[in-house]
């Protein structure tokens, strides 16, 4: 039963080095390597204690499923307590938040920490990509089950009705375009698709005809952390998302919200999010580190990779560029999908870009070199999650084509970093398959260049971030 409340809650919801002459935007003359993403005004007012207060008890999602029906399933649960709950949310799982709708009903939906608070090494971590999603089976017969069970637990007038009927419609719209053939994989774009596309782009209200087409192939991407919010100047794997970060970190409500009015409230608490994120640290590698080893990796790293990936330490710096296809040669699938989707256009005439603070979509056929703070803890990596270690990262030729992981957080590769797998897999649960579209593992060969002992020494640098 747990699992169903997992999948409701989630519901709300790279790379070069100096090896190549990157990091110029394209005078015009051949196509362009790397870009460059400017800095846009961000509000440097909000209160951090403020945002994770209403990150964990806010009502941005607006709408759900009736807190009686919550608190039965709870009380069979082990639940783990990453922070205190107000006194509402007593006994309610971390990764879900029980709100007053505008009705007065009590209701229950997810919170960004569904997708974005994970498992590594046995510990459950504030903020890490959750990498043990499930999203590899149908919601449409659990959305279907939910609604009967509305229907025959409640009257058509009664408050709590009232208060499921948003996310009751959007959950229904959504569900057919979520079912990801990978485990671990996360489909929060095609989520969002689903949603936006029966709302309104002036005042998010519903339309029953869809405005846009959707791919029918249903493509995920690994989950990012939410430290390295405070470092980016745009969202997504892609850099798609510029401008107003509180507008970019709110568009989860699209999948509960009744118009932009409950929005628009929300987006002033969300000011306070995103001073939260922005402080928000990674974790501290638990293991030993050799430290002259990793000395040795400094060195090179900041020879080779930092260039993109920014350098750590006392004076730190992250360029935020995005790399073309063509140069990183990851896996440019995802990357297409976003450019020819018609959220793009949809978006850029949405509430979301058209009030202030504004915020838009600028999608690019390259994907972001991120922050590698806290990278021992953020396997699988690459942005569709096809490489299940650092050193596998840093060697392509080691790179499994299948491999499978146990399912239990405690299995991790302290040598390695990252997640301990069967390189031999017949068929089981939690197999990758990086011959799937869209989840190829290729690419990203600049570490081939590094010998084998400079590429442990870079491995044993990147556990001290």
């Amino acid at each position: 039963m747990r699992k169903l409340f997992v999948f409701l809650a989630l519901a709300l919801l790279v790379a070069c080095n100096k090896y190549l002459p990157l990091g110029e935007v394209s005078t015009g003359e051949g196509p362009w390597k790397s870009k460059v993403v400017p800095p846009s005004p961000q509000p440097a007012d909000g209160d951090p204690v403020a945002g994770l207060d209403y990150l964990i008890h806010g009502d941005y999602i607006g709408s759900g499923i009736p807190i009686e029906i919550m608190r039965k399933q709870a009380a069979k649960m082990d639940l783990d307590s990453l922070y205190p709950r107000n006194a509402l949310n007593e006994g309610i799982p971390y990764y879900m938040t029980a709100f007053v709708a505008p009705n007065g009903a009590e209701t229950v939906n997810g919170n960004c920490f569904t997708c974005h608070a994970g498992e590594v090494d046995g510990q459950l971590v504030l903020g890490l990509g959750n990498s043990f999603a499930e999203w590899e089976k149908s919601m449409v017969p659990m959305g279907a089950v939910m609604r009967m069970g509305m229907a025959l637990k409640y009257k058509k007038d009664a408050p709590e009705t009232e208060a499921f009927v948003d996310f009751g419609r959007y959950f229904r719209e959504m569900a057919p375009t979520v079912k990801l053939n990978q485990p671990g994989a996360n489909p929060a774009f095609r989520l969002a698709e689903a949603c936006m596309m029966h709302r309104d782009p002036e005042d998010l209200t519903h339309v029953a005809d869809p405005l846009y087409e959707m791919w029918e192939y249903n493509i995920g991407t690994d989950t990012p952390p939410l430290w390295h919010v405070g470092k980016k100047n745009a969202l997504y794997y892609t850099g798609t998302g510029r401008g107003s970060m509180p507008k970019l970190l709110l568009q989860a409500s699209v999948l509960g919200v009744p118009d932009s009015s409950h929005t628009r409230k929300s987006v002033e608490a969300f000011r306070d999010v995103y001073a939260f994120l922005s402080q928000l640290e990674p974790p501290t590698y638990p293991g030993t580190i050799d430290e002259p080893l990793a000395r040795e990796g400094e060195l090179i790293f900041n020879d080779k990779c930092a260039g993109c990936h920014g350098t750590y330490g006392a004076e730190e710096t992250y360029p935020n560029k995005i790399i073309n296809v063509e140069v990183v040669k990851t896996d440019r699938l995802y990357a297409d999908y976003i450019q020819q989707s018609a959220i793009v256009d949809w978006y850029n005439r949405s509430w979301f870009a058209t009030s202030e603070p504004q915020s838009r979509f600028e999608p690019s056929s390259g994907y972001v070199a991120p922050p590698l703070d806290g990278i021992w803890a953020t396997a699988p990596y690459l942005h569709n999650g096809s490489v299940p270690t650092v050193y596998e990262l840093l060697n392509s030729s080691a790179r499994p084509e299948r491999w499978t992981r146990d399912g239990k957080s405690t299995s991790y590769d302290h040598r390695k970093l990252g997640w301990l797998y069967d390189p031999e897999p017949r068929n089981k649960p939690w197999t990758f398959d990086t011959t799937v579209p869209g989840y190829g593992n290729g690419g990203h060969t600049f570490g081939d260049k590094l010998t084998e002992d400079q590429r442990w020494a870079v491995v044993e640098y990147l556990k001290t971030l």
